[in-house]
């Protein structure tokens, strides 16, 4: 079967990120991962069937932060994941920068994954998202140095080879 009819019949998710800002620092939240592992992202999350992805971005972000974005950008950069492997996926992330927001950080994420969220220093981010899969923190960073706009869209392949996880950059495009 060809990797083009393998993604066919992936698991398929769509997740809307946000980028907030407060002066120079970036809002990240901590998500605890079922095998126990830490990350930090953005905040954001699936798009539920027949939710618009703002639409969803904005649920999430309540869920995750406590806090409220009236109004979003256009997507500032895609991020898409294909993990061929048998129990693969497929996963679209369109991240968007908060216009404004009001409210105070507290979290109620009823999923139970987020459990943390602070603002980080740009200056301080590579630190903070080290431990984070390439697919987030690469294109965070190239964001964060500058790079930002045009919808850029980073591409990516996940290869599961005797247990071990390999993560291939493919051709990124504007």
């Amino acid at each position: 079967m060809s990797d083009s009819e393998n993604v066919n019949e992936l698991r398929r998710w769509s997740v809307a990120a946000g980028l907030l800002l407060e002066a120079d620092r970036l809002l990240l939240v901590a998500n605890r991962r079922r095998n126990g592992a830490v990350d930090w992202s953005p905040p954001g999350g699936v798009i539920d069937p027949g939710e618009q992805p703002l639409e969803a971005l904005t649920r999430e972000v309540i869920e995750e932060t406590g806090l409220v974005v009236p109004e979003w950008s256009e997507p500032v950069y895609r991020v898409e994941v294909v993990a061929p492997h048998e129990g693969g996926f497929h996963l679209d992330v369109q991240v968007h920068h908060a216009l404004s927001y009001s409210g105070e950080v507290q979290i109620d994420d009823p999923d139970g994954i987020v459990f943390e969220a602070k603002f980080v220093e740009r200056a301080a981010l590579g630190d903070q998202i080290q431990d984070s899969p390439p697919w987030v923190a690469e294109p965070l960073l190239d964001w964060s140095a500058g790079n930002d706009g045009d919808n850029h869209l980073y591409r990516y392949r996940l290869m599961v080879s005797d247990g071990e996880r390999q993560v291939l950059r493919l051709h990124d495009q504007r």
